[in-house]
């Protein structure tokens, strides 16, 4: 179901360059240099209503050059798939406040039985709600449209012309949900719209049942092309040699999660966040 921002505020609360001949370190200029970042979207980016600490981590996820690499244009509709804290949502609605439109797609905690996840979903809701009630001048032009991750549905169908998913894949793939994700970003989708992912990457494909939150990047083209989907390109923008993705506590070892013994604080930050990769996908 669809809700416009204030009404479940009140419910909660009562293009193209492509993959360079070896990976590029995340922190390196020449990661961005295959996107050309239009200016509005610079601006967005650098917008002063973004959180400090969000911005903090533009070095590693680089979202002026992610988004300018998933296409993404000021009057687009555009489903952002679980968006957490609202890191991108920060910068995607504003940037389509006035032309487009910005809907957050989130898990319907009702949706869920008892003991399987169902307070952590509400918490991730109201945290969201409360986001954007706080700071109406951003978000209040905003949509929520809750779905039920068994049988999920984002929208009318062919309604968007981009979805966009990080660092959400190997999540739906240890609870058997991918196959009915991408299946809801096919349908929601418009004929030839843009499914852009971002997800950690793996050495090589691992098991569906996985603990690490990697995902081989082989198997995430293979899940999106049995939804439908072709894959136009792919960028190292959010690339990280430096991540050996053998870490104790899988990429939650590595910031900003930091999970991990305090005398090995100095070792993870020289790592850096994870290695990802970056997919642009076309519907057909």
């Amino acid at each position: 179901m669809h809700l416009p921002v204030p009404l479940l505020c009140a419910c909660l609360l009562g293009i193209g360059a492509v993959m360079p001949a070896a990976p590029l370190m995340a922190q390196d200029k020449a990661a961005t240099a295959d996107v050309q970042v239009p200016a509005t979207l610079q601006a967005a980016v650098h917008a002063s209503t973004r959180t400090p600490a969000n911005v903090a981590r533009d070095g590693f996820r680089h979202p002026a050059q992610t988004l300018a690499f998933f296409g993404l244009q000021p009057q687009q509709t555009v489903v952002e798939i679980t968006p957490g804290g609202g890191w991108y949502a920060e910068i995607l609605a504003p940037y389509l406040r006035e032309g487009g439109q910005y809907v957050a797609a989130v898990v319907d905690p009702e949706a869920l039985p008892a003991g399987g996840g169902r307070d952590y979903q509400q918490r991730a809701r109201d945290g969201l709600a409360k986001k954007f009630a706080g700071s109406p001048a951003m978000f209040e032009r905003a949509t929520v449209v809750a779905y039920d991750p068994a049988a999920p549905v984002l929208g009318k169908p062919g309604s968007a012309d981009l979805v966009l998913t990080f660092r959400n894949v190997h999540n739906w793939r240890s609870n058997g949900q991918a196959e009915g994700m991408f299946r809801a970003f096919h349908d929601v989708l418009k004929p030839g719209g843009v499914l852009g992912v971002v997800e950690h990457r793996a050495k090589s494909d691992v098991p569906a049942d996985d603990k690490s939150g990697y995902v081989g990047q082989a198997q995430m083209i293979a899940m999106a092309e049995a939804a439908g989907f072709t894959l136009d390109a792919s960028s190292e923008v959010n690339a990280n040699p430096r991540d050996t993705k053998d870490h104790p506590n899988g990429v939650w070892t590595l910031p900003p999660s930091n999970n991990h013994d305090a005398a090995d604080a100095q070792k993870y930050k020289a790592i850096g966040e994870s290695d990802r990769m970056t997919l642009r996908f076309i519907r057909k």
